[in-house]
């Protein structure tokens, strides 16, 4: 059976090795993105690993990265490629009903999420940002809908307290990787490829996130924020605007929570969400949450604009707290 890799980044390279450990020459190409240098900008946090075209260079596997796969060009780049399955880990683009007529057996999908719970470009992310305990891998087949195909292998996966996108999705790559390879072993073996329907009526989004999704909403309840600046690791990170008296509104990066959320005492209600204070030395805690329910949650790592990451302690010494300073949007309401 030859196999066709298609996919891009660090969620997809332990699927790759992994195929190319278990089925050697029969992996007979890959498919991935071109390449970007968003990953090696000074000041980037997105993640960067091997890159999927190294891996396949050292290996002797022929490469190919159209702009788009489902332009003439791809098509006769994969057409090329002569496929029995192609197995899809984070590409990044919906592929065509053209594209899923040229492999023989068919595509799989390897997709980070309990489906059909979060059907998407984001399911790590929103699996965090969504309180949830336990997420997973879905071994799907792939349709022209969105992760709509029928399921044929799942496995489950704790969301650590400590989890950002960053780490838990590493986790779930791993995991991923022994689905795909068992999966293809199940074409490999021949035989007709049973799989679940997915219940319509569970289905959730996770749509694709973007750069100024991480604005931090200092009026939502405070174990909402320590999740979202989790959820947003590495990329695109939690950020806010420090408010200060005199000064121009200023952006820093969020980028770790104390987990401590309390609330705040009776006779401070009134102070408004996203205001700093000083409640944990050395560091400081802010106001967070609706308007008489406000509950404040510790900041222990942040980076303003132009500066280095620092401990809550360091921000301190060169902001002190002072009447008037908050966190909020650039352009306060």
């Amino acid at each position: 059976m030859r196999l066709v890799m298609m996919g891009t980044g660090t969620f997809a390279e332990p699927t790759f090795e992994a195929l190319l450990g278990a089925f050697g020459s029969d992996v007979v190409g890959l498919v991935t993105q071109p390449e970007r240098d968003a990953g090696s900008k000074r000041g980037s946090t997105r993640q960067t690993g091997k890159g999927m075209a190294n891996i396949a260079r050292a290996a002797g596997v022929p490469v190919a990265q159209p702009e788009s796969i489902n332009t003439g060009e791809g098509l006769e780049l994969l057409r090329a490629m002569q496929p029995d399955l192609l197995v899809v880990a984070a590409y990044g683009q919906i592929l065509s009903k053209d594209v899923l007529t040229v492999p023989t057996r068919g595509t799989i999908n390897v997709h980070a999420s309990l489906l059909p719970k979060y059907r998407g470009a984001a399911p790590v992310a929103y699996a965090i940002l969504g309180g949830e305990f336990q997420t997973g891998v879905t071994i799907i087949k792939v349709t022209p809908g969105l992760d709509s195909g029928d399921m044929i292998l799942q496995e489950a996966l704790d969301i650590l307290h400590t989890d950002t996108t960053g780490s838990l999705e590493a986790r779930l790559a791993e995991v991923g990787s022994s689905l795909a390879v068992e999966a293809a072993h199940k074409y490999a073996a021949g035989g007709p490829i049973e799989g679940i329907k997915q219940d319509p009526a569970l289905v959730t989004k996770a749509p694709k996130i973007k750069k100024e999704f991480g604005l931090i909403d200092w009026t939502k309840p405070a174990d909402s924020i320590e999740r979202f600046v989790r959820a947003m690791q590495p990329w695109p990170t939690a950020y806010t605007f420090l408010h200060r008296p005199g000064k121009e509104p200023m952006r820093v990066i969020v980028s770790q929570t104390g987990g401590i959320h309390v609330h705040a005492a009776a006779g401070d209600l009134e102070s408004g969400a996203g205001e700093l204070i000083d409640f944990v030395h050395p560091g400081f805690g802010v106001r967070c949450g609706p308007a008489m329910l406000h509950d404040v949650v510790e900041i222990t790592e942040l980076q303003p604009a132009g500066k280095k990451k620092m401990t809550a302690e360091e921000f301190l010494r060169g902001y002190p707290i002072v009447e008037g300073l908050r966190f909020g949007p650039e352009v306060l309401t």
